[in-house]
């Protein structure tokens, strides 16, 4: 990692068009640059398709890129989200889990549309309209269509009503269990950290047992300072990662227009990415 004068804003959670993102990944680095970051992570769900265009970017706009990915979990009922940086994008172990979630997740948008379609003027070409090719499709891609369609204002509007996980329309997806989804990374030589781990207003949550569970497999961090982590919540997980011995990290969630999140909203400290770095699988890293 290299030194830099003065202080250093890293950024370790965004999403570009890749996955749910507005951004291409190449507009994600450039926004990066421009919102004064000096690290960014480019973590799409389930897919490493845009780490070439965002490490392009990077390197013309003099800007450190950590390649990551965003893996979609479950845990006792409960959906869990695991952020994997570095780790090989070619282990087979990994990536026949990602491509398992990857079929899953398009057969479950189109349920949930042709579901939307029986009471609103919602057809899946509409959503199609608002997929990147090779994308991986997931229920922001149906939200922007439902906005399009004068269906939702935006996509937290979206979310909050016909697109909401406790809501008639709403169809799971496959997600590996959260326990070997931490194993799998780890063989893929990445460092696994647990994104918004006390995430409450996105649905039920992890008991610390399962954190316990993920740490005994490898979990080398907790997302601690995010938005939807609530104060007490973060100093609780602070308490929970020293007794475990993890690491904690800072980042926006960033996903472009439609999200209130702002880059460099939370950040995180020198340290831990150097941590990161030393133990990432080399072939991700640059």
């Amino acid at each position: 990692m290299p030194t830099y004068p003065g202080p250093v804003r890293i950024d370790l959670h965004t999403h570009s068009s890749v996955s749910d993102g507005t951004q291409p990944p190449a507009e994600l680095v450039a926004a990066a640059a421009d919102a004064g970051l000096d690290v960014v992570a480019l973590t799409d769900h389930d897919t490493t398709a845009g780490w070439q265009q965002a490490g392009e970017a990077a390197d013309a706009l003099g800007l450190r890129l950590v390649r990551g990915m965003e893996v979609s979990c479950e845990a006792a009922g409960a959906s869990v989200h695991l952020l994997s940086y570095l780790h090989d994008p070619t282990s087979p172990g990994l990536l026949a889990e990602i491509e398992r979630s990857r079929e899953s997740r398009v057969t479950r948008a189109m349920r949930i549309v042709e579901r939307l379609g029986v009471d609103v003027p919602l057809t899946w070409q509409d959503v199609q309209e608002h997929i990147v090719e090779g994308a991986t499709i997931g229920r922001p891609h149906i939200a922007d269509a439902l906005v399009a369609r004068g269906l939702a204002t935006d996509r937290g509007d979206a979310f909050a009503g016909l697109l909401s996980s406790r809501g008639s329309y709403y169809v799971p997806h496959y997600a590996p269990d959260a326990v070997e989804a931490v194993a799998l990374v780890r063989q893929a030589g990445g460092v696994p950290v647990m994104a918004h781990p006390l995430a409450r207003l996105r649905g039920r949550v992890v008991d610390d047992g399962v954190v316990e569970a993920m740490a005994a497999a490898g979990l080398a961090g907790l997302e601690v300072d995010h938005r939807d982590n609530a104060e007490a919540d973060r100093a609780h997980l602070r308490r929970l990662a020293r007794r475990l011995g993890l690491f904690t990290t800072g980042s926006s969630d960033y996903h472009g227009v439609g999200k209130d999140n702002r880059l460099g909203e939370n950040t995180t400290e020198p340290e831990v990415l150097e941590e990161i770095w030393s133990r990432g699988h080399r072939s991700a890293t640059g």
